[in-house]
């Protein structure tokens, strides 16, 4: 089964649980390390996810595999937080982001750029406003390729 497929098959089997016990999906990776397989499942949750919710999330993400088993091959499974430098997958997350720090990467140069890094302003209008060190970039999100939270020392 495509790595799309499985994504998608883990993301519809934990929405409901997650619902329920106030968890959120960041992401969903299946991806082949070496000759290892793995299945990274990782969950955020308003204050924090900690070893408890994960190893919860793991147990029941393990019995939905079992029953349902949409993969063929043999995987290890992890759950585990995003991390301090979360990406931000959807426009919901870079939402939640502004006035944090944050790292964007585009498709092609804006203002003679491809890499932001700065407190994101504002969100509106499908662009954001980033303030980086030197001034303020406007990043339309449909140029976005790539953001996550980013800590600035």
């Amino acid at each position: 089964m495509s790595t799309p497929k499985i994504k998608s098959i883990v993301e519809e089997m934990v929405q409901p649980y997650f619902i329920e016990h106030g968890f959120e999906l960041v992401d969903v990776e299946y991806v082949k390390e070496g000759s290892n397989w793995f299945l990274r499942v990782f969950v955020d949750k308003d204050g924090g996810i900690d070893l408890d919710d994960c190893g919860m999330i793991s147990e029941f993400l393990s019995q939905k595999l079992d029953e349902k088993d949409p993969v063929s091959d043999a995987y290890f499974l992890e759950v585990s937080s995003p991390g301090a430098e979360r990406p931000l997958k959807k426009a919901e997350d870079v939402a939640k982001a502004v006035g944090k720090n944050v790292f964007i990467t585009t498709y092609e140069p804006i203002n003679g750029l491809k890499e932001f890094e700065g407190r994101l302003l504002s969100f509106e209008n499908d662009e954001l406003t980033v303030q980086t060190s030197k001034k303020e970039h406007v990043i339309p999100y449909a140029k976005v390729a790539g953001a996550r939270l980013a800590i600035i020392f």
